[in-house]
């Protein structure tokens, strides 16, 4: 894992730090204590990943704002509106 801690890593580093590890634990080549570190280091980069990814969606919303210029939070959908 690397030297940076996890609450300090952009949502990327600890998006790519977590795709290790998961191919790590996929590879089922290290031994059981290190298996058990590893996941308990993805179980940290999950949580600070979904926290930046809430931070990510109330900055969206503080940006959104309808026509009378009041912030507008919408859940995003991935679905068109068309």
């Amino acid at each position: 894992m690397s030297d940076k801690k996890t609450e300090d890593m952009k949502f990327e580093e600890a998006l790519a730090e977590l795709e290790k590890i998961v191919a790590s634990l996929e590879n089922q080549t290290a031994p059981l204590d290190e298996s058990i570190t590893l996941y308990e280091n993805g179980i940290a980069l999950v949580k600070q990943c979904s926290k930046l990814l809430d931070d990510a969606q109330q900055k969206v919303g503080i940006l959104s704002r309808n026509e009378s210029g009041e912030v507008v939070v919408k859940p995003f959908s991935t679905e068109s509106n068309e």
